[in-house]
C-alpha cells in the first residue's frame, strides 16, 4: 500500500462505523456465476414485460466510493435492450442547471412507457457528496430532506415503479478497493479525489447516510440496504431482491421462422480492391 493510502487509513477513526457486517466467506466463483446467468435471464423477462405493460421503472443505485454500484449496474445491463434499458450517470450540473429546481435535469432522465432507468447515483447526491463537501448550503440541504419524499411520492403516484438500494462496504474493504484502483492502470481513471476525500471524511458520510435515510425512507419507496462486502454475494442477493418486488411474467412472443436461404444471385459485385479494410492484427497473434 503506498504512503498515501496509509495516511488516509491514519485519519480519523479507522473502524467500521457500522455500514457493513463481515460476512460469510465470498461466493464460490462457479455457484456465482451459474446464478447470475439466470437472475439475467429473468431480468430479460422483466424488460419483455416492462416493454408490454408500458411499465415505467426506476431504479436507483447509492453507496460507499467503491462499494459495488457500478459492477452491479453492469451486471443488471448486460443482457438488456439499450433501448429499453439505460443507465443514467450524470456529471455535475452546468452553472445554468444550479439555478433551477434541483430534482428538475432527474425529471428529465425519468422512462417513459415501457423503459427502465438505472440511475448510478441520483438526486441523493444532495444529501451525500454535496452536503460533505459543502457543495450545496445548509438551507439547501435541509429543503432537499423535505422536499424529497415528496417528489418520490409523486412518482409513486404517478404509477413509476421506484426502487433504491444503498450498497454498504466497511471501510477496511473500502480501502483495499480504492489501494487497488490506485496501484491498477486499468482502473485507475475510477479513482477520484472525491474517493480519496471519502475516506478521510468517512464519519461525515456516514451521518450524512444515517440522516438521509431517516428522511427518506417511506413506505411507498423505502431503502434497501445492500451488504456488498463480497461483491458478488451484492450482485446476486439485489438481482434477486429487485426481481420479487416486481410482478413480472414473460409475455408470450409470435414464433420467428427464418426463410429459406436464396440461392446466389448472379448480380456482379465489385472488386474487394476498391474498399479499404481494417488490417487482420489477430492473424498476428496465432
Amino acid at each position: 500500500m503506498t504512503s498515501m493510502w496509509e495516511d488516509i487509513a491514519m485519519a480519523g477513526n479507522t473502524r467500521s462505523d457500522g455500514d457493513a457486517n463481515v460476512g460469510p466467506h465470498r461466493l464460490p466463483r462457479a455457484v456465482y456465476e451459474k446464478e447470475l446467468f439466470r437472475l439475467q435471464g429473468e431480468l430479460v423477462k422483466l424488460q419483455e414485460w416492462v416493454r408490454a405493460e408500458g411499465v415505467r421503472l426506476v431504479v436507483v443505485f447509492e453507496g460507499r466510493d467503491a462499494a459495488g454500484k457500478g459492477s452491479t449496474i453492469k451486471r443488471v445491463a448486460e443482457y438488456l435492450n439499450p433501448r429499453v434499458a439505460r443507465i443514467v450517470a450524470l456529471p455535475a450540473p452546468t452553472e445554468r442547471e444550479r439555478t433551477q429546481w434541483y430534482f428538475q435535469r432527474y425529471i428529465a432522465q425519468l422512462p417513459a412507457a415501457g423503459e427502465i432507468v438505472l440511475f448510478d447515483r441520483s438526486w441523493y447526491n444532495r444529501a451525500g457528496v454535496e452536503h460533505v463537501m459543502g457543495f450545496c448550503s445548509d438551507q439547501e440541504y435541509r429543503r432537499f430532506l423535505v422536499q424529497c419524499p415528496v417528489f418520490e411520492r409523486l412518482l409513486v403516484e404517478d404509477g413509476l415503479l421506484l426502487r433504491k438500494y444503498w450498497f454498504s462496504v466497511s471501510r477496511a474493504e473500502q480501502l483495499r478497493r480504492l489501494s487497488r484502483r490506485s496501484e491498477d492502470p486499468m482502473r485507475r481513471w475510477k479513482l477520484s479525489p472525491m474517493d480519496v476525500e471519502s475516506m478521510v471524511r468517512w464519519d461525515e458520510y456516514s451521518a450524512a447516510r444515517d440522516e438521509m435515510l431517516s428522511a427518506t425512507d417511506i413506505p411507498e419507496c423505502p431503502w434497501y440496504l445492500v451488504e456488498s462486502e463480497d461483491k458478488r454475494r451484492a450482485r446476486i442477493n439485489m438481482i434477486a431482491h429487485l426481481l420479487s418486488t416486481v410482478p413480472y411474467y414473460e409475455p408470450s412472443r409470435p414464433s420467428v421462422e427464418l426463410p429459406a436461404v436464396p440461392p446466389a444471385g448472379s448480380t456482379q459485385r465489385p472488386s474487394r480492391t476498391r474498399y479499404t479494410y481494417v488490417p487482420d492484427h489477430a492473424a498476428g497473434l496465432l
